[in-house]
């Protein structure tokens, strides 16, 4: 989890592939209309968001015994419960953690994605930092974070 441009699918695919299991990007699960929305510069609101949160959950569930990694914003806590409705207990949180300058950097230099890096502040406005996850600095290399990350879930 974390704000756009914290580096959530490259990590997770990657994750993914060392796990040996299914990758989920939420962007994915985006309705045209949300996706359209936000193109416009116009951020998502929670009753755009409820639905497609509920899609994640779904998802999620079906893959409750055999796992799988999910790459999402989860922004507010009242979003991550939702995420997690049923399957509390299976579900593991991380928390990629950067300062605005440098993942505005980051959307600045990509390309072909609907969230334009104006957008960026309404998505730290938004969060709101987890207690039960972990915390990992997106400045660290993509190889060391997943070390990090496979180390903690030992």
């Amino acid at each position: 989890m974390g704000v756009s441009g914290s580096g959530k699918t490259l990590i997770g695919k990657m994750l993914s592939e060392e796990l040996t299991t299914p990758f989920y990007d939420a962007d994915d699960f985006h309705t045209k209309e949300s996706k359209a929305k936000m193109s416009s510069g116009i951020p998502l609101n929670d009753e755009d968001r409820h639905p497609w949160l509920e899609k994640i959950n779904g998802e999620a569930k079906k893959h409750t015994f055999k796992g799988c990694v999910i790459a999402c914003s989860a922004l507010k806590a009242k979003y991550r419960r939702l995420l997690n409705k049923g399957i509390e207990s299976n579900v593991q949180w991380v928390y990629l953690q950067g300062d605005y300058e440098t993942i505005y950097s980051r959307m600045n230099a990509r390309s072909g994605h609907y969230m334009h890096a104006e957008m960026l502040q309404s998505q730290f406005d938004d969060l709101e930092e987890p207690e039960n996850a972990f915390n990992i600095n997106v400045a660290l290399a993509p190889e060391q974070i997943i070390n990090d990350i496979k180390q903690r879930l030992k």
